[in-house]
């Protein structure tokens, strides 16, 4: 197949570098109330938020144990860190953390959310997610902490910081991002990584309470080439194997989770189920694995561009 004319290959976003003091002021002044770490697969984002987190932790530190620095508000004082609110329709699951890619150990003293709080198959969709999403945000925040919320789900991220109202099925604020495919009143049965979402939106179909969400995010990318990435996803696939994501999926269906629900979840979930189910060989199980978490990672990336195209600045920064 002949290689794509240079005009017609997307081009990357030119990076860029992020304050993290002027994070603090635009947060302490109310110009932000969130700030989101998005990006596609294997381009670094949680190592980023990670980082973000520390640096926002060291300044209120410093502003703790020396007085505010003359080129901070006295306000700055008052922040006593950040914490992480995981915006992964997959990480929500106990039981699921080698072929989600949890890796807790990265997150180190930084405390997070939204990670390991249901078991494996319980019914989950995005409307619960923006409950759950709206009772860590708003508890941080109460503890005077940043919220960072760090993950490549873009359908989430749209539900928390465009506030989706799911009874009225249009946007609480101005739309800062593509619409959804389908209608609200019957949120998606899947994400854009296809077979994610499942259950239900409520008792009555709709929202009881509606959430309190973010109004001003601040939303930073995490940017790779698509070599880079894929090479990292080959990598990252084959050393979950070794670690035993087979093994980790087997143990979910003896434990009785249906396989139709495991396929339902997407990638590793639905290729290793298949393998074990006997429906593909190893070899073909890895192969198709690789080239699907290929290509999600492509539709992440172009999710995100779309977000751009619609009216949201995302400051892209090089990992």
């Amino acid at each position: 197949m002949p290689a794509k004319p240079k005009s017609l290959i997307a081009r990357l976003p030119e990076p860029e570098v992020v304050d993290s003091v002027q994070i603090l002021r635009d947060y302490i002044s109310g110009k932000t109330d969130l700030v989101c770490v998005l990006g596609p697969t294997a381009s670094g984002k949680t190592r980023y938020a990670v980082e973000l987190a520390r640096d926002i932790n060291a300044i209120a530190q410093l502003g703790l144990l020396e007085g505010c620095p003359s080129r901070m508000t006295e306000s700055l004082c008052s922040i006593e860190g950040a914490e992480i609110i995981s915006a992964d329709s997959r990480q929500v699951f106990r039981g699921m953390d080698i072929g989600t890619g949890k890796d807790l150990d990265e997150y180190g003293e930084i405390p997070y959310h939204l990670i390991d709080v249901l078991p494996a198959g319980e019914p989950f969709n995005v409307f619960r997610y923006q409950q759950l999403f709206a009772e860590a945000y708003q508890d941080i925040r109460s503890r005077n902490c940043v919220p960072i919320l760090c993950g490549g789900t873009g359908l989430y991220i749209n539900a928390v910081c465009n506030g989706y109202d799911f009874r009225s099925h249009k946007p609480l604020s101005q739309p800062l991002s593509q619409p959804l495919s389908q209608p609200l009143s019957q949120p998606p049965a899947s994400t854009e990584d296809g077979g994610i979402l499942v259950g239900e939106s409520g008792p009555d179909g709709g929202a009881q309470n509606l959430p309190v969400l973010p109004k001003n995010s601040f939303f930073i990318g995490t940017l790779v080439s698509r070599e880079v990435r894929n090479e990292r996803i080959d990598r990252r696939l084959d050393a979950r194997l070794q670690e035993g994501m087979v093994e980790e999926i087997k143990g979910l269906l003896d434990s009785g989770v249906p396989a139709e629900t495991l396929i339902g979840y997407g990638l590793e979930y639905r290729f290793v189920t298949l393998y074990l189910l006997g429906q593909l060989t190893y070899g073909e199980m890895r192969e198709k694995l690789a080239t699907a978490i290929h290509q999600f990672a492509k539709r992440q990336m172009t999710w995100f561009r779309g977000m751009e195209r619609s009216g949201v600045r995302i400051h892209w920064v090089k990992v």
